[in-house]
């Protein structure tokens, strides 16, 4: 063969066997099918777990911190507290407490303890919170700030951020000692609706003229400009602390705020003390309780 044929036979059998190995690297193999075609089995997807929720609605022990509310003062006799009618550790079955719901009736005595005092506001919370969590409870009920609100007159209410400063650090105080600890927090009651239900009647009036709330409820039948200043002013900071109540509380996963269930329940006449037309009756206690429980229990 010429030595030109040759040359360009060579070159064209290097050419094929080019792409050809070209095609062997890059291409899809071709499709195999039966028993030669399973790479073995199809592997099962891990399921993904559930998250495991830090809330517990059947807790062993109950404290309840707070203020006279929670001691249920003036709810049984004059200007004394009646615990054994409070909505969160009494063992009065009238009222059937949120400890005698959550614990039933022969272990509240040992495992529920009512650390509130009449009188308290937001700046004691820590100090009580720290007494609760020396007994390591699961669950901390909480109700404060209605003292804060009722001063003599609006311009001595607990400003709003010393009220988040204090409940701060109560929660704080808590985590130290009682780090899985659950906590309840009510919402402070509106007090305006509270002076919208007694104003017109004339025996309430005589009672809250002895001083009770002076702030929201001196002069309960002035509707004058200065006075109905006076009753928002007192509102709107009774709105405040229930947005620290909420924003803190939310900040923390085992903590529970009421969702505004106390500040928007309409205390009528049947459920307030009779001695003082503020505080909260026996029926009052109940429906507290009823309030409490249904959040705890909510999924």
């Amino acid at each position: 063969m010429p030595y030109g044929r040759r040359r360009i036979r060579t070159a064209v059998v290097g050419a094929v066997l080019a792409v050809a190995a070209l095609a062997g690297c890059t291409g899809s193999p071709a499709p195999r099918t039966g028993a030669a075609a399973s790479t073995g089995p199809t592997p099962t997807p891990t399921p993904t777990p559930t998250p495991v929720s830090p809330w517990d609605d059947s807790p062993a022990s109950v404290a309840a911190v707070g203020d006279s509310v929670t001691r249920a003062f003036d709810a049984c006799s004059l200007l004394a507290d009646c615990p054994e009618a409070s909505w969160a550790t009494g063992t009065d079955p009238a009222v059937n407490s949120l400890a005698l719901r959550l614990l039933g009736p022969g272990r509240v005595a040992e495992n529920s303890w009512n650390l509130a005092r009449s009188g308290a506001r937001v700046a004691a919370l820590p100090e009580q919170m720290g007494r609760a969590a020396a007994r390591r409870p699961e669950l901390v009920t909480v109700m404060i700030g209605a003292n804060d609100a009722c001063r003599p007159t609006p311009a001595g209410m607990t400003p709003v951020a010393e009220f988040r400063r204090s409940f701060e650090a109560s929660l704080a105080r808590l985590r130290k000692d009682a780090p899985k600890a659950r906590v309840y927090v009510a919402s402070v009651p509106d007090l305006r609706r509270l002076w919208d239900t007694g104003r017109a009647n004339p025996l309430v009036r005589r009672v809250w003229e002895l001083g009770v709330c002076g702030a929201m409820l001196a002069d309960p039948e002035d509707l004058g400009a200065a006075a109905e200043r006076r009753r928002t002013a007192v509102r709107d900071r009774v709105v405040a602390y229930n947005e620290v109540l909420a924003e803190v509380c939310a900040r923390d996963e085992r903590c529970r705020y009421d969702g505004g269930a106390v500040f928007g329940f309409r205390f009528d006449e049947s459920l307030l003390s009779t001695w003082d037309w503020f505080h909260p009756s026996r029926e009052g206690q109940a429906r507290l309780a009823e309030l409490a429980y249904r959040r705890i229990t909510e999924k």
